[in-house]
Formats: structure tokens, C-alpha cells, sequence
């Protein structure tokens, strides 16, 4: 059996599972025709498990990649030993679904999240992800931000998972490719016009004592670090579950305020 059709078993079985309790039927069948197109296992279910929380996937924002789920994780686990007694205020920008800050609610009860993110169809699935997943409306807020436009508060920490994909590499799968939004994809200047503006303006959003936690691609890691320093910030790359760089803590401790890098 070839890896495709190996992989497209396994795909339905866990769609039958999942979506349809065991029990095929007409419209397991057409389900089915899809996953032959192409289209993403999660699309066709319709929601991923993202650190215990349900991510609803129905205006098709980016996917929620392990990856991702990951090194959030990892930042909680950080954050909890340092200031779990804290009420945090915290950014996700580039949210897409709201993944990331719905899991930081989730795992610090006395937080607060504002969401920003520039495509206004995912800005309803925010919202709906949140009562999906029992947030009250008072924890949050929902922004459309080309990048740093309407945000005005200062916060504890930013999340960001911006697109960050060369469109000069051609290195996704079709499937990715076809079916999710390029948007969230594909950046300019090699992948990075969304960090470099990150590293820019992130640091006016931030308390002193601040970080910004941000994912990337990991050819990227040089140059973001280089982009880092001369910045002023403070950068710890660290590696994912696969052993390769993928994130990154950037803290202003060192900052005289934002850079003025035009990006």
C-alpha cells in the first residue's frame, strides 16, 4: 500500500470515529470525497483538541499544528512557575482561530486575552471558540489589527504565531497549500515581514518585565536572532518536540523602547 492511500485509510478511520461514532453513512461517504481532494483531516471533521480546548474550525483559519501546541505548552509551564499567583493580561496576534489564547484563558483563570487578528471572517470563530469553551465574555476581547493598528493596551505577554512562510521556497504541500488561507501563510521579505514588524513595534505593547513569545521557521533562526539583538531584545531560541528551532522568548528587559526599524 502506498503511503498516500496508508495515509488516507488511517484518516478515514479516525473521521468515522470522531465525526460519526463508529457508524458510516451518506454522509461519512461524502466526507470521504473530500479527504480524496485533499482536503485537510481537520477541515473535514470540523474542530482539533488544542491543549484541552475545542478549536471549532468553521471560517477555516490555519490550522492548529503539534508544533504550536507544543511550545505553548511549553511557555505555560514557564509562566505558571513564575507567575501563576499573577492576573496576567495577555496579546494573541495573528490569532486565526484563537487557539493560543483560548489554551492561555483555559490554563490561567484569572487571565485576560485580547485576540488580534486581520482576516474579519475568523473574527466570529474567536468569539465562538471562546463560548464553546466556557470563557466568559468579560476575560476577552476581539481585535481586527493589521499588525499593531488598534492595539493600544500594554501586556504582561504576546503570543504570536504570524505567517511566516517564504513564498519563494514553494515548500508546503498541496493540501496546505490548495485548502488554508495563504494569508496566514505566506509573508514577504523571506517569510519575516510579520516578525521584523513583531520585533518593531512589540515592545511599546509590552510591561518592562515582559516577553514576547513568538514561532518561526526554523532556516529563520539566524537571522531573527540577528534581527533580535540589534533590536535590543533579549532572545532565547528554543527548539520543538523534533528537535528543531521553532520559538522563541524575547524579553525587553534591555530595551530603551520600540526600535524604530521601518518594516
Amino acid at each position: 500500500m502506498s503511503i498516500k492511500n496508508d495515509r488516507l485509510k488511517k484518516e478515514a478511520a479516525w473521521l468515522l470515529k470522531e465525526k460519526y461514532g463508529g457508524i458510516p453513512n451518506a454522509a461519512y461517504e461524502q466526507d470521504l470525497k473530500r479527504l480524496r481532494q485533499g482536503e485537510p483531516l481537520a477541515y473535514v471533521i470540523g474542530w482539533v483538541d488544542f491543549l484541552g480546548a475545542r478549536i471549532e474550525l468553521d471560517s477555516l483559519p490555519l490550522i492548529p499544528r503539534p508544533e504550536t501546541e507544543w511550545w505553548v505548552e511549553q511557555a505555560i509551564g514557564e509562566i505558571r512557575e513564575r507567575e501563576s499567583a499573577r492576573q496576567l493580561r495577555i496579546l494573541d496576534i495573528y490569532a486565526g482561530s484563537g487557539c493560543i489564547g483560548i489554551a492561555l484563558l483555559k490554563h490561567f483563570p484569572d487571565s485576560y486575552v485580547d485576540f488580534g487578528e486581520v482576516d474579519a471572517k475568523h473574527l466570529d470563530q474567536i468569539r465562538m471558540n471562546c463560548e464553546i469553551n466556557g470563557i466568559l465574555s468579560e476575560r476577552y476581547r476581539v481585535i481586527q489589527t493589521d499588525g499593531f493598528s488598534n492595539i493600544t493596551q500594554t501586556y504582561d505577554h504576546i503570543f504570536a504565531n504570524p505567517p511566516y512562510i517564504d513564498p519563494a521556497l514553494n515548500n508546503v504541500g498541496r493540501s496546505v497549500n490548495t485548502f488554508e488561507p495563504h494569508l496566514a501563510l505566506y509573508a514577504k521579505d523571506g517569510g519575516l515581514e510579520h516578525v521584523l514588524r513583531l520585533l518593531s513595534k512589540g515592545a511599546a505593547c509590552l510591561s518592562p518585565s515582559g516577553s514576547l513569545y513568538l514561532e518561526f521557521s526554523p532556516e529563520q533562526a539566524e537571522r531573527i536572532e540577528t534581527e533580535a539583538r540589534l533590536s535590543g531584545w533579549t532572545c532565547d531560541i528554543r527548539s520543538d518536540q523534533y528537535g528543531k528551532f521553532r520559538w522563541d522568548k524575547f524579553s525587553r528587559q534591555n530595551l530603551n523602547g520600540a526600535s524604530s526599524r521601518a518594516t
